[in-house]
């Protein structure tokens, strides 16, 4: 059975209620809530964690936005960041109300959220409302991938899709499985984005990825990265910049050896 499953879960889906041997059959990656805000803490997301480490179902981590302000947001970033296992695959900001003090706020204390979280290497999407996307103007936020939800009917199969151009369609929030007897959020992939963008890359053994070679310090592959760099062989970055998280295209390791004379007989 292939596995296709996109599923977003919270303490809403207590683990023991979940055949997490099952769902490793079916399940392609898993996004796990860490925290409701700052100061309250999901009370399953470790559970949920230890058993897809258990099944070796990749998953990613969100986090529910509370900041009220821009320098809230870095502060509660900071504490997602502190929270979240290193093995996840990818983080995500969840902004679906208006919480600073004016509309105008929310942009900015948003792309401070993502900020923070890219500093320090990870690779970060934005989920936000259908409704919210517009009158709050999120598509300003500067962020890795867009999650949207958009339901129809919202009786567990994909009708209309969202009105944006995203990278996940979160399709129902009463989506039925082999693995759990209640509603679970299904998601799909919607863009030009692969399965292996969102769980190819690797964040374990804290290993801080940058978006530029000029950023690196003390990093275990600055050598190496800089030898690539001056070969040329960096591929879609002429100018400089890279992203040694990203994964790489079957296409692109093919240019890579041949351009190292390595294909030659």
């Amino acid at each position: 059975m292939a596995k296709t499953q996109i599923v977003d879960i919270s303490h809403y889906q207590p683990s023991n209620n979940i055949n997490w041997e099952q769902a490793a059959k079916e399940v392609a990656f898993m996004i796990i809530r860490v925290q409701y805000g700052s100061r309250s803490i999901d009370s399953e997301y470790k559970n949920h964690v230890a058993n897809c480490k258990k099944y070796d179902i990749p998953f990613g981590h969100y986090a529910y936005a509370r900041f009220v302000s821009e320098n809230d947001a870095k502060v509660e970033a900071d504490d997602f960041l502190n929270r979240i296992d290193k093995e996840a695959k990818f983080l995500v900001v969840d902004v679906e109300e208006k919480t600073t003090s004016t509309a105008t706020q929310m942009v900015p204390a948003t792309q401070a959220f993502i900020d923070v979280c890219k500093a320090a290497g990870w690779k970060t999407g934005l989920y936000t409302g259908h409704h919210f996307y517009q009158p709050y103007s999120m598509n300003q936020v500067k962020t890795d991938f867009l999650w949207l939800p958009r339901y129809g009917t919202n009786d567990g199969s994909k009708q209309t899709q969202p009105d944006y151009p995203c990278d996940i369609w979160q399709y129902t929030s009463v989506g039925k499985v082999s693995w759990y007897e209640g509603n679970l959020d299904l998601n799909v992939l919607n863009g030009n984005k692969s399965l292996e963008w969102f769980i190819g890359s690797d964040q374990k053994e804290g290993v801080k990825v940058t978006a530029n070679i000029d950023d690196i310090t003390g990093h275990w592959a600055e050598k190496s990265l800089e030898k690539a760099k001056k070969a040329g062989i960096m591929i879609g970055y002429e100018d400089g910049s890279m992203r040694p998280n990203e994964p790489v295209t079957r296409a692109q390791l093919a240019v890579i050896l041949d351009r190292l004379k390595l294909l030659d007989k």
